[in-house]
């Protein structure tokens, strides 16, 4: 990210799509249950520590958010945004599932009322000043944004409900640590 791109986040309008920190290898469970992590993939000690780094580089950089975080109810995306910025700070979005959804097998009717929503959702513009943070998933090759790396993040433009919204950047952890440098 350039020192442009920085500015840009500094006076606040944009949303910061974030893919969850590294998961632990394997499939959540057929009986994933939200209630119960250990029905799903979890955080890595090496999420866990992209998390709170991802975290600590934006408040390094002075990019204003707006509070709660966005996250899906998938316990790795909830961990990612505790870890990243506090407990309090994160209020969970269901919306989260249907991106999930979006990697598994389903009809082109339903992954296209899951874009429409995802579209609606990024032409909401942040709170003046402010920038919006959603912690979630990635998503498949040439569908919504695309694949993220983990911790990677989308920075988009919204442009107003029914405008669209625009992709300005697509980030890993460290070109966004890049910055702080």
């Amino acid at each position: 990210m350039n020192s442009s791109l920085l500015d840009l986040l500094k006076n606040g309008g944009y949303i910061l799509y974030a893919r969850h920190g590294e998961a632990t290898v394997g499939e959540d469970q057929p009986n994933l249950n939200f209630q119960y992590c250990f029905t799903q993939r979890n955080l890595s000690e090496e999420g866990k520590r992209q998390a709170i780094y991802y975290g600590e580089v934006l408040r390094s950089l002075r990019i204003p958010i707006s509070y709660p975080i966005l996250t899906s109810p998938f316990c790795r995306a909830i961990e990612t945004a505790q870890l990243a910025f506090g407990r309090a700070n994160v209020q969970i979005d269901p919306f989260g599932i249907a991106i999930y959804n979006l990697s598994r097998n389903i009809s082109a009717s339903e992954q296209e009322r899951i874009l429409e929503a995802l579209r609606s959702k990024l032409e909401i513009i942040p709170p003046q000043g402010t920038n919006q943070v959603i912690i979630a998933h990635s998503f498949p090759t040439g569908i919504g944004l695309g694949q993220i790396p983990d911790m990677g993040t989308v920075i988009i433009k919204p442009l107003g409900q029914g405008n669209g919204f625009e992709i300005i950047s697509k980030l890993s952890l460290s070109d966004i640590a890049y910055l702080s440098r």
